[in-house]
């Protein structure tokens, strides 16, 4: 309807060889109310807005000026004229760029048999006092969204990517921009349908997903919705203060919080060294709290569905760090995968023990990006110290042409992501497809012991990978 309406302001103000079109006025400020109720007003479709006003009020003040009239009105009736169709001009590149710019963006359909159900927990973990507060009743609190494979029904209403736009105003503010840029991120849907009805085959494997710094937990659905269209239950994290923001049910929104951030350490701040142990906290409870979900689910959806025996986890950033320090924590994590960031510390000293993968990209990639080489020193030798010293089971890709974003959904935010320097040279595409196809590989062979011979040696179909192994 958005394009129905960019259509329409632009032919509206043709001028006189087209005069049957200027009859659309009204038809166009109809449409546009209807957007506005249906789709939702957008601030990208501000100048649409405008024009449509102002083609109908020039179209209204044609209707009842007199048919006569002096010489002057004839000037200002011209004038008006010039003035509409000058504007409208100006306003028209305005309208036509601002929603390509800043698309209300559309996930592809994932390649598995399954379709997608989702769920959202609301969970306290009264065990564990908050220590990104001063209040010492305050209590570990998390929203997580549960993400698995469901019976189909091509007409059933889509989740919402975000379900409160408010949760990205951190991003904004780190940005420098007005927090109203993502507003229409609300409007973005998922492949995935509320309280979809579970698919037969369950019970199945379970990941756990933790986002990056000031990320949320939906911001790999490429990748989650990938692996759930596989046959996986995947547990996403919103990590209250690492997060871009978290509203909980009462309707609080808990904001990012500064210290997670360092401009004289950006990749490591030394706040991370306190924060990611306990982070992985939140893993752990998550994993108690997903058995009492496989035990009695409150939705009545869940339940038996779960397969704990056959539990993994991946993250991406400070979450691939989170996922690394969780798995040297809790023996629960049968398989692991850390995306694009350093290993803490204690998991050099100590190493992992179960099947682990990294996906990264070659420094050079870090040094078009304006990486510190601190930064980059801490990226590519700790993950490789700790693939190192494994004998077996370990996994080292990097991906020519990637950026940090391109591990996330933020490609598809804007199509000058890579103009912009946001993501690497890259097709973004591409990208996404090599490193959904990595994590399925990985996860298939450890989970569910199928066969992945992407794992097996050099990948003839992406001449884009530098992969390595440690063992068979």
């Amino acid at each position: 309807m958005a394009d129905l309406l960019t259509f329409l302001v632009l032919v509206v103000p043709v001028p006189s060889a087209m005069r049957w079109v200027r009859y659309l006025a009204p038809a166009v400020v109809l449409i546009a109310v209807a957007q506005a109720a249906v789709e939702g007003p957008r601030w990208q479709m501000v100048p649409a807005y405008v024009l449509t006003g102002l083609f109908f009020l020039v179209w209204l003040w044609q209707k009842i000026a007199p048919a006569g009239g002096t010489a002057g009105q004839g000037l200002t009736h011209r004038l008006a004229i010039g003035l509409a169709i000058g504007l409208g001009a100006l306003g028209l590149v305005v309208s036509i760029a601002l929603p390509i710019v800043f698309p209300v963006i559309r996930f592809p359909r994932p390649s598995g048999p399954y379709a997608i159900g989702t769920m959202t927990y609301h969970w306290v973990d009264v065990s564990r006092p908050e220590i990104f507060t001063a209040d010492p009743n305050d209590h570990r609190e998390l929203m997580v969204q549960v993400w698995y494979p469901a019976e189909g029904n091509p007409s059933a209403r889509r989740a919402p990517y975000v379900q409160d736009a408010r949760v990205l105003w951190s991003v904004a503010d780190l940005l420098h921009l007005p927090r109203f840029i993502f507003g229409h991120v609300k409007y973005v849907t998922t492949n995935g349908v509320p309280s979809a009805p579970v698919a037969d085959g369950g019970p199945y494997p379970v990941l756990i997903f933790s986002h990056g710094r000031s990320g949320f937990r939906g911001h790999n659905t490429f990748q989650v919705e990938e692996l759930v269209s596989h046959g996986y239950i995947v547990a996403t994290i919103d990590h209250p203060y690492a997060s871009s923001g978290v509203v909980f049910p009462d309707g609080r929104l808990v904001a990012f919080d500064p210290r997670m951030f360092d401009p004289a350490h950006p990749g490591h701040p030394k706040f991370y060294d306190v924060a990611i142990p306990f982070l992985a906290q939140d893993v752990s409870f998550a994993l108690d709290q997903l058995a009492d979900l496989n035990q009695a689910d409150p939705n009545g959806i869940l339940t038996g569905q779960l397969d704990l025996q056959r539990t993994g986890m991946f993250g991406v950033s400070l979450g691939g760090a989170i996922t690394a320090e969780a798995s040297k924590l809790d023996p629960r994590i049968r398989a692991s995968l850390m995306m694009d960031v350093f290993m803490p510390a204690d998991v050099v000293q100590s190493g992992l023990k179960q099947p682990a993968m990294w996906i990264s990209r070659d420094a050079k990639y870090m040094k078009l990006e304006h990486w510190t080489q601190e930064d980059i020193d801490e990226t590519v030798t700790t993950p490789r110290a700790v693939f190192e010293s494994k004998p077996r089971d370990a996994y080292l890709v990097l991906v020519a042409g990637m950026f940090h974003a391109n591990f996330s959904d933020l490609p598809f935010f804007t199509p000058l992501s890579s103009r912009l320097g946001m993501t690497g040279p890259i097709d973004a595409n591409r990208g996404h497809d090599i490193v959904n196809a990595y994590s399925l590989a990985f996860f298939d062979r450890y989970l569910k012991g199928q066969p992945a011979p992407l794992l097996d040696g050099p990948p003839a179909q992406f001449p884009e990978v530098t992969f390595d192994k440690r063992g068979p």
